[in-house]
């Protein structure tokens, strides 16, 4: 084992770097054997066998090409919870764990609230408030049946209770009202692209991510005006947003009518979420 070990360290390091080389590693042995970072330490000494040999090395030539680790092994953690995903979907970021902690703590103890989720993906969102929130009415929508599909084997696999709704917000009119609507919708702008790790420009989905560089408030701009139209007075809007505009969102949403406007900062100093309260009647 540690010579396969010394192997996967020297060839992925140049691309990786020591911190992120390590995590994959234990995401690897975690996948192929189960272990946990003691067991790798209590079995260091021990050889592995040809077939796990094999495998090491088939998600070694892929992680050199920079495929993400999550889509190789199919999982990704969240917020505590281990979900499915694929090339269909955003592997969740922590980040998106600090938007659902947000929601959670501003919700205190409510009970019953109606949460819609929009742009679920793998369902991350939506899975951890039903989990996090005391009995609440999750709904989460997204415009990709192929996200939809790994979102439902997320929602089973956990056991919660979401109402999915496959639709495309520029065109779709709600028939509910709701307590909370929350969405990490794309926001990246186009010219940002130059910028970015290959290994979320070369394997996540676009459609995913980004927006035109001459309408980056795009989404945001129809998720409000939805808002405005189907949150319950005094009920709450969440957004990830992208840093570089956290200015004209915040003035966006606040000449939507909605009170309460606030910027807040993700664990890395960044403008990344805002919250605001749609004014009661």
């Amino acid at each position: 084992m540690r010579a396969t070990l010394k192997s996967l360290r020297d060839s992925l390091r140049p691309i990786y770097g020591r911190g992120e080389t390590e995590a994959i590693i234990r995401i690897i042995f975690h996948h192929l054997k189960g272990w946990s970072a003691v067991d790798m330490i209590v079995h260091e000494g021990e050889p592995l066998s040809p077939f796990i040999k094999t495998e090491i090395e088939k998600i070694r030539q892929r992680l050199l090409k920079q495929e993400p680790i999550q889509y190789i092994t199919g999982e990704a953690r969240f917020h505590g919870l281990n979900l499915k995903v694929s090339p269909d979907v955003l592997i969740p970021r922590p980040e998106t764990e600090e938007l659902v902690d947000l929601i959670v703590d501003e919700a205190d103890d409510r009970t019953d609230l109606r949460v819609l989720d929009i742009g679920t993906g793998s369902g991350c969102i939506a899975i951890a408030l039903a989990r996090s929130l005391r009995f609440p009415y999750i709904y989460a929508l997204d415009v990709s049946q192929k996200a939809l599909q790994v979102a439902r084997k997320n929602t089973a696999e956990h056991k919660v209770n979401i109402s999915f709704i496959e639709a495309d917000i520029f065109s779709w009119q709600p028939s509910e009202t709701f307590d909370i609507i929350v969405s990490n919708p794309p926001y990246i702008d186009e010219s940002e692209k130059t910028s970015m790790e290959d290994n979320v420009l070369l394997h996540e989905p676009h459609s995913a991510l980004f927006v035109p560089d001459d309408d980056p408030l795009i989404f945001y701009g129809r998720i409000t005006s939805l808002a405005s139209e189907s949150l319950n007075p005094s009920g709450r809007l969440y957004f990830e947003i992208n840093p570089r505009h956290a200015a004209d969102m915040k003035r966006m949403v606040i000449n939507s009518g909605f009170s309460d406007v606030e910027i807040i900062k993700d664990s890395f100093g960044k403008d990344r979420f805002l919250t605001a309260k749609k004014q009661a009647l």
